[in-house]
């Protein structure tokens, strides 16, 4: 099962989740101590299904300034 974004890759597979997300030039976050690498911007639906459910999937990769 695969879903794919335009910045984001996801499927599950033999009972583990794989996720592979676009890297960004790193941005800083609105508090200004860390930079954000990568994101979804938000909560984002997938098509994987747990338990018959949609799964949905927010990430927020950053760094220390």
């Amino acid at each position: 099962m695969t879903r794919q974004e335009n910045y984001m890759n996801i499927k599950i597979e033999n009972g583990k989740l794989f996720i592979v997300i676009d890297l960004q030039e790193p941005t800083p976050r609105a508090s200004g101590k860390t930079l954000v690498a990568a994101t979804t911007h938000w909560n984002v639906a997938t098509e994987c299904i747990i338990d018959g459910k949609p799964l949905a999937i927010g990430i927020n990769a950053y760094i220390k300034k």
